[in-house]
Order: structure tokens, then sequence, then C-alpha cells
């Protein structure tokens, strides 16, 4: 029974491996050893556990949207408040810098959508669950009237989130003229206006 378990956490430990020589390295060029290395494990373990390198990739995307999500659900769960939940998903979903390792990771994964219906279908699913959190947020904002909506709701909420990866695309990708903060202060101004929500 022992061996099911140490086997899962050397494939949890080699997702890992692989996440981080991802955000340090990239996806091009990336090889066995250098996963190999970052575990601490030899290139044959990592062939063991991982025979086929878009296995491991398609892994390490997978787990990275649900670690993402989970924390912009952390960011915005037990805020009461629509207007501060509001405040908090849009402050949640922008790197921090060009060196994020969780958005650079998630960036760099999402290359891959055009020649994967796996990778795709990660990227569409991470897309539809952030809407799902704006939209939700905006609902109960709506019926608090605490918003006053330009739009629908699920119509606006796919701007926020389009609005969130155009923004963080340029910062992951070092622009020196657009700021995290100078990001957020623009998604901020757009919502204030689609929401008629002037604290905001």
């Amino acid at each position: 029974m022992g061996r099911p378990k140490n086997q899962t956490a050397r494939r949890e430990a080699l997702v890992d491996a692989a996440g981080r020589a991802i955000a340090e390295r990239g996806l091009e060029g990336l090889r066995i050893k250098d996963i190999a290395a970052e575990a601490g494990m030899s290139a044959g373990s990592v062939l063991y556990y991982y025979p086929e390198m878009d296995e491991l990739v398609l892994e390490v995307h997978r787990g990275a949207v649900e670690r993402y999500l989970a924390a912009r659900q952390d960011d915005s769960d037990g805020v009461a408040d629509p207007v501060e939940r509001l405040r908090a998903l849009i402050g949640g979903g922008l790197p921090t810098g060009a060196a994020d390792p969780q958005h650079s990771l998630l960036y760099e994964l999402h290359r891959r959508a055009d020649r994967s219906v796996g990778h795709a279908a990660l990227m569409a699913s991470l897309f539809a669950r952030e809407v799902a959190l704006y939209t939700t947020v905006l609902e109960i904002g709506a019926a608090a009237k605490a918003f006053t909506l330009t739009e629908s709701p699920a119509d606006l909420a796919r701007n926020l989130v389009a609005l969130e990866d155009g923004y963080g695309l340029h910062i992951v990708s070092r622009n020196t003229r657009l700021t995290p903060d100078e990001a957020r202060r623009l998604i901020l101004g757009y919502a204030r206006v689609v929401t008629g929500c002037a604290d905001l």
C-alpha cells in the first residue's frame, strides 16, 4: 500500500519541478534533464513516471489552472460587500510583476492551446470559471443595488477577464510602460463606468 502513495508523491514532485523549469526557461527547448535536475531525480526516473513530455506538461497546466483559480476564489470568498468583493477580484487577477511565477507559467502554457486539444480545453475552462467569478459578484451587486450595470453581467465579466489577460500579458512580457498598479487602476476605471459605482 505504501508504493502507490510514494508514486503519487513522485508524480506531484515532478509536476512541481516541471512547472518551475517551464516558468524559468520557457517551453522552447525544455529538456527532460532540466526537469530531472529541478526535481533532484535522474532523467530515467522522469521518463518512468512520464514517458511522454506532453503528458507531463499537460499535468503542469492542469495544476497551474487549479491553483490559480483557488487563489482567486480565496481572494473573494468571505467578502460580503459586493464593491469590496469586486475590488478584491480585480486585485487578484493581475501579475505582481514581470517575474510573477504563477502568471508567467500560465501564459507560457497557454501557448500550447493552438496545438493541443487538452491545453485549449484548460485555457477555455480557466476563462469560463474566471468569468463565472465576476458574473456572480456583478449579479450580487446589481441585486443589492450597489451596481447599475450597463450590460449583462456575463458580458461585463468577459470584458473584465479579457482586460486582466491583456494587461497581464504586457506585465509578464516586461512592458515597462505598464505597471501592475497602473493596470489595476485602468481596470477599476472601466469597472466604475460599467457598474455605475463610484466607490470602486
